[in-house]
């Protein structure tokens, strides 16, 4: 395993841009709309219990 980066340590800011630009596109992708997952909350243990939401 890798040691963790010192504070002394050089800021790799490309590796750093491009791991913000992924994590920004994944949740792009994959968002659920808030008010879908509350409805299916709520729905757990009851004999009409929903399907987890779509994702979007």
């Amino acid at each position: 395993m890798a040691e963790p980066a010192s504070l002394f340590d050089p800021e790799d800011t490309d590796a750093k841009e491009r791991a913000i630009a992924a994590a920004e596109a994944s949740s792009e992708a994959e968002d659920v709309a808030l008010a879908d997952v509350k409805r299916w909350l709520q729905s757990w243990g009851k004999a009409d219990e929903l399907p987890p939401p779509p994702w979007q």
